[in-house]
């Protein structure tokens, strides 16, 4: 079993920064990819950004395209999110979540899809205040 931890998440001011943390534990696990998603007051679950431990390989979502950046500790088992440029549309709650399979090279949006991933945190508020 593979249980996933979020930190990091809090209040700020909007064009503030905050970093987010997903540490894994649990099974040992082969390829796989590490994925952020957020779920928004009254919306569904959105895919944010993911990262492939087969080749490093991320994608992200156009809303948060140059201001994110995902990123990786393979040695520690944990993900990153460095969130900048904050926008109160970036309200949420962020999740992580890893799913058991391959994944290398270009991505497209289909990474995200939610029934590609095994395991699911129990999710961090992110608020971004006007």
């Amino acid at each position: 079993e593979v249980r996933l931890v979020e930190s990091g998440g809090g209040l700020v001011q909007a064009g503030g920064s905050l970093r987010l943390s997903c540490a894994a534990s649990g099974s040992t696990f082969g390829d796989h990819v590490l994925a952020w998603f957020r779920q928004a007051p009254g919306k569904g679950r959105e895919g944010v950004s993911c990262i492939s431990s087969a080749d490093g390989s991320t994608y992200y979502a156009d809303s948060v395209k140059g201001r994110f950046t995902i990123s990786s500790d393979n040695a520690k088992k944990t993900i990153y999110l460095q969130m900048k440029s904050l926008k109160p549309e970036d309200t949420a709650v962020y999740f992580c979540a890893l799913g058991k399979f391959t994944a290398t090279g270009s991505f497209t949006p289909g990474i995200m899809r939610e029934m590609l991933y095994d395991y699911w945190g129990q999710g961090t508020q992110v608020t971004v205040s006007s």
